[in-house]
């Protein structure tokens, strides 16, 4: 008995031994017992829809982050479709997942607790810039159809420049890709996203711009909606195309380029013609240049055909009497037109004549009247021109009589 009281003994407690799977389900037993009807607000992110129906996303605030899961018998109750940047308050049980030891809260409700405070201030930015015009589809420079080199913003190791570079390198390897590596995640991001693009014009370094990423969640995607970057685009000289995350991704450098590419890859075939494309339509043109020289060549042998000694001697008959009908055709009309002038002419002739006939001295003799003449040989008009026992000669139609003047009258009008 003495012994157990030796100094420096010390009883040695039994050893606790788990496997991973044996502590895993203790932890699992113990949380899920444990924590359970909790109620949690937060903001969404990653907010994904499995092919099975189920949803997937996370919730955090400013200091820490959790995963959740609705499944999907579960989302008809839910009443409306959760988005990145939104605030809402959930209801469920901690849950942990045995292969992966992670732990996640599986939610049996959700409420909208207001609009995330990020999605808010996007918004407001966004409102800003389209009353500024950055937005107008006017001032949008077009997209070269084929540009000889292409600058690429984005992350070097990211796998939005690998998909880029084997889309363009398929399909026109002989196009020049400059590579700018940017940041384009993080408070740097944004800063450096904007001074490449300054960069790109400010040495003309490429005939359009691609700046992007690959996918990720509401956060990862915000240097691209930053107002630096927004400005840069808008001051670019050089046509912008935005190619940030999925299709289902946005951000405000979608609304202010040149162009919006769905994805990375999207971009890559926007700027580049493929290849092969480029050679069906040399040999689409070859084509339709063959056809319309064999086409034309049919023609000319048509015609010579129709010349050939056949029919040569025909041919030129029906020729000359086509001629020959024509010149009489001519010789026709132009007999018609002489015949209706030499009439029109006739007939004005005798209108001439049968006007100075009715006005010669002889009609008006003719209609009994009688020319006077004085001792001069004139013709008298005015009887002040003649005087008592002056000697006159009356002529008549047939006839003169020669007279002397007793008196002279003069009529007072």
């Amino acid at each position: 008995m003495d012994g157990l009281f030796d100094y420096g003994y010390t009883e040695k407690k039994p050893e606790l031994k788990f496997t991973v799977s044996e502590l895993t389900k203790v932890l699992k037993d113990t949380i899920e017992s444990s924590f359970y009807s909790l109620t949690v607000e937060g903001e969404i992110s990653g907010f994904k829809t499995a092919p099975n129906g189920h949803w997937y996303f996370s919730l955090k605030d400013e200091g820490a982050l959790i995963n959740c899961a609705i499944w999907r018998s579960t989302v008809p109750r839910i009443g409306f479709r959760p988005q990145d940047g939104m605030k809402v308050t959930v209801t469920g049980n901690i849950s942990l997942y045995e292969p992966r030891g992670s732990y996640s809260l599986i939610c049996s409700s959700m409420k909208k607790a207001g609009d995330g405070d990020l999605l808010l201030a996007i918004e407001m930015r966004k409102k800003k810039y389209e009353a500024l015009g950055y937005f107008d589809p006017k001032i949008k420079k077009p997209i070269p159809g084929r540009p000889k080199k292409v600058a690429v913003i984005t992350s070097p190791t990211g796998a939005a420049l690998q998909d880029i570079l084997q889309i363009t390198g398929r399909r026109n390897p002989g196009m020049d890709i400059i590579i700018l590596p940017a940041i384009v995640q993080g408070p740097d991001a944004a800063p450096t996203i904007a001074a490449r693009i300054d960069q790109v014009n400010r040495f003309a370094l490429a005939d359009v711009i691609i700046a992007g990423r690959g996918g990720g969640s509401f956060e990862d995607l915000l240097p691209f909606s930053e107002e630096i970057v927004i400005e840069a685009i808008h001051r670019s000289e050089i046509p912008v195309i935005s190619a940030v995350g999925h299709e289902i991704d946005w951000a405000l450098s979608d609304f202010v380029a040149d162009l919006r590419a769905p994805t990375p890859s999207a971009a890559g075939e926007l700027v580049c013609e493929a290849s092969s494309d480029q050679r069906e339509k040399v040999r689409t043109i070859r084509r339709s240049m063959e056809e319309n020289i064999a086409g034309r060549l049919r023609q000319l042998r048509l015609r010579l055909d129709s010349v050939s000694g056949r029919n040569a001697g025909a041919l030129l008959s029906n020729r000359l009497i086509s001629f020959r009908m024509h010149l009489e055709g001519n010789i026709t009309e132009m007999t018609g037109a002489m015949t209706d002038r030499i009439r029109g002419a006739r007939n004005s002739l005798e209108l001439i004549q049968r006007t100075m006939k009715a006005l010669s001295p002889e009609a008006v003799l003719e209609r009994g009247f009688s020319i006077v003449k004085g001792p001069d040989g004139k013709a008298l008009t005015d009887c002040g021109k003649t005087k008592a026992g002056d000697s006159v000669e009356i002529i008549l139609k047939k006839g003169r009589i020669a007279a002397t003047v007793s008196k002279t009258i003069e009529d007072q009008i």
